[in-house]
């Protein structure tokens, strides 16, 4: 088979950058947010709301639903190569989350132009409900795009 694993498996590549990412991402792995699915554009992650997690409130601290978005987001906007960092995001949150709550936030690339790009993040509790969500833009910088440790050697 000729060309590169982007060129033969788009899917795949974009799989693999998002999982190198992953394993580098020491605040994911601290909080137990979980890379569940990713490919080109898209990533989807997993967390539990741990009782370190509440606000004075009880409720699930906006600050962790926000990084759980935009894990998300950061998994989505570099499934294309180059490194790609926030240029900007917003949140809305809908509804509480509880200690216990299981939670996936769901990136969806909607445009991309240049160096920018922008992403929606859906936060759902396991049931499906909806109790966030996030509008990211993406700014990619110059370079060579980053490629996984198993792509290096292909081509």
């Amino acid at each position: 088979m000729t060309g590169t694993v982007e060129e033969r498996d788009p899917e795949l590549a974009a799989r693999r950058r998002a999982e190198e990412l992953y394993a580098k991402d020491r605040t994911c792995e601290l909080l137990g947010i979980a890379l569940k699915d990713a490919g080109p554009g898209r990533a989807t992650v997993w967390m539990r709301v741990a009782e370190s997690m509440v606000n004075g409130h009880g409720m699930g601290h906006g600050g962790f639903l926000f990084l759980l978005a935009d894990a998300a987001f950061a998994f989505a906007c570099n499934t294309h190569g180059p490194v790609t960092v926030a240029q900007g995001a917003q949140v809305t949150f809908l509804r509480p989350a509880e200690v216990g709550d299981e939670l996936i936030a769901e990136a969806v690339e909607r445009a991309r132009f240049g160096r920018s790009g922008v992403y929606d993040v859906t936060v759902r509790r396991s049931d499906g409900v909806v109790i966030a969500e996030f509008r990211g833009q993406s700014h990619t910088l110059g370079g060579r795009p980053v490629r996984p440790a198993a792509e290096a050697g292909e081509g």
